[in-house]
């Protein structure tokens, strides 16, 4: 859920039966928890196992890949109720690890006891069967954003390394997987982790990208779906080219809690007002794209900038960022991040996000579309509005992408902060009203990536817990405001 940077066509919603064999599938093997690796085992309770799915859903008993899954098991069989399936967004993050990480975050012990909650790795990534676009480290090093276009000239540039990057995906080793690594086939897994784990039905939390999965999944499996939580969400399109843009307007949202920080900690020397620290802004991107400091540009800068404002706890280390670069000073611990070890991440990525719907397919759109966003949001609206490898997508689409509506059981419910940059409110809006009345939606007067249960809002933090254990739910949309820090 933390790296966002870290999808619909006008087509009825997919069923479960819409794919030949998937209703029809033979049942899973019996899942057989075993010890987690040392990497994995953030909790010494946390179990794991495998499960294999098919790779196509069309041809169930054609080739079969592997899914990791985890298990934080309940300790109370009295309270037990069944199985909460979670994903911590992405797509290409790894799962496996996240019920330990909930529980060390502050996932209540009620939630604890009623659930054994179930991580689990999506088709693509981490100890799941991988996929691989063979990145080379400068292209790790580019990240996941396309350099700040200030001109068409500049996006018509950067559609060569998208090209490159789309045919790498393609030819690589794992390219057979293309077509099959979307968002509808990893819901279909998570059925066939709720089969082999013998439960009628599962309910589910999962965050940013994961608001999305979870969407897809009680769309194609309403009746299989107990109590469905998403958190900080995207629109009812999933990551596609609107949800990219959507960035720039997020970034927007939320910097100017970012501004009031460093104005009130004179410190920093970024400036002394909302309005000087906003300036200074512009000012250190112009300069570090006429010349580079310590490595960071000003794609970069823009970059790091928008991720660290995902999470209150991260202004610190922006603002002493900002800094080291205004003065020429060493930079902070990890800062930028290493993507030395992200090429599996970034791939997954891309299978996903090209996979699930189609993108511009021309860069005179991308150029059209950066002019507007270059000055609606001129913070980041000049990269995420620009080219990227899905406008050279494999054409192939195995389905359309499915359709989120107001079709199955009223059991959704959805929280979402006001000033999120990653999933910004105005799709979690969207959403909201392509559910209708399957769905309640709760907003947290607050900043930052990631509600449930990270953030301190007790108002909305409290809601979502007495729906997961007792399935109570606002009869209506429910806004929590502000409370004081802690």
């Amino acid at each position: 859920m933390r790296r966002a940077l870290s999808l619909t066509l006008a087509a009825t919603a997919v069923s479960a039966t819409a794919i030949p064999g998937v209703s029809v599938a033979t049942t899973p093997d019996t899942v057989r928890w075993g010890p987690c690796s040392e990497k994995k085992a953030a909790s010494p309770r946390l179990e794991c196992s495998t499960l294999k799915v098919p790779l196509d859903y069309r041809n169930p008993d054609g080739r079969q890949i592997e899914i990791a899954i985890s298990r934080l098991a309940s300790k109370e069989p009295s309270k037990h109720r069944g199985v909460l399936l979670t994903n911590p967004g992405g797509p290409g993050i790894s799962g496996l690890g996240y019920p330990a990480v909930l529980a060390a975050s502050g996932l209540p012990q009620k939630v604890l006891d009623s659930y054994d909650v179930i991580g689990f790795d999506p088709r693509g990534t981490g100890r799941s069967t991988p996929v691989t676009c063979d990145l080379t480290p400068a292209q790790r090093n580019r990240g996941n954003l396309p350099p700040y276009a200030h001109t068409a000239a500049d996006v018509a540039r950067a559609a060569g390394n998208a090209r490159t990057i789309a045919k790498q995906c393609a030819v690589s080793k794992t390219g057979s997987m293309l077509p099959h690594t979307t968002t509808a086939n990893t819901a279909r897994d998570m059925d066939r982790i709720r089969e082999a784990l013998g439960e009628p039905k599962l309910s589910y939390l999962g965050g940013s990208y994961g608001s999305y999965l979870g969407a897809v999944y009680t769309t194609l499996f309403p009746g299989h779906s107990d109590r469905i939580v998403l958190d900080s969400n995207l629109g009812p399109g999933g990551y596609d080219v609107t949800a990219m843009r959507l960035f720039a307007r997020g970034m927007e949202d939320r910097f100017p809690d970012f501004a009031a920080f460093a104005a009130a900690r004179p410190e920093y020397g970024l400036g002394t007002t909302p309005e000087k620290v906003t300036a200074k802004f512009f000012e250190l991107a112009k300069r570090l794209e006429a010349k580079p400091v310590r490595g960071v540009d000003g794609t970069l800068f823009r970059g790091v900038t928008f991720d660290r404002l995902y999470s209150d706890a991260s202004m610190p280390l922006l603002a002493e960022m900002w800094q080291a670069l205004d003065k020429d000073r060493p930079l902070p611990p990890d800062t930028p991040p290493s993507m030395d070890d992200m090429e599996s991440f970034m791939a997954a990525r891309f299978y996903v996000i090209c996979g699930d719907s189609r993108w511009p397919g021309t860069i005179r759109e991308y150029q059209r579309n950066v002019a507007v966003d270059r000055l609606e949001h001129p913070m980041l609206g000049g990269s995420t509005a620009s080219i990227g490898p899905c406008a050279f997508w494999p054409a192939e689409r195995v389905e359309p992408p499915v359709r989120i509506g107001d079709r199955g059981p009223s059991n959704v419910l959805m929280v979402q902060n006001e000033r999120d940059p990653g999933t910004p409110l105005a799709g979690a809006q969207e959403l909201r009203r392509a559910f209708g009345k399957r769905a309640t939606m709760v907003t947290a007067d607050q900043g930052g990536h990631g509600v449930y249960p990270f953030g301190p809002n007790t108002c909305a933090n409290d809601t979502v817990t007495a729906f997961l254990t007792a399935g109570e739910r606002p009869s209506r949309d429910l806004a929590c405001g502000a409370e004081p820090s802690k």
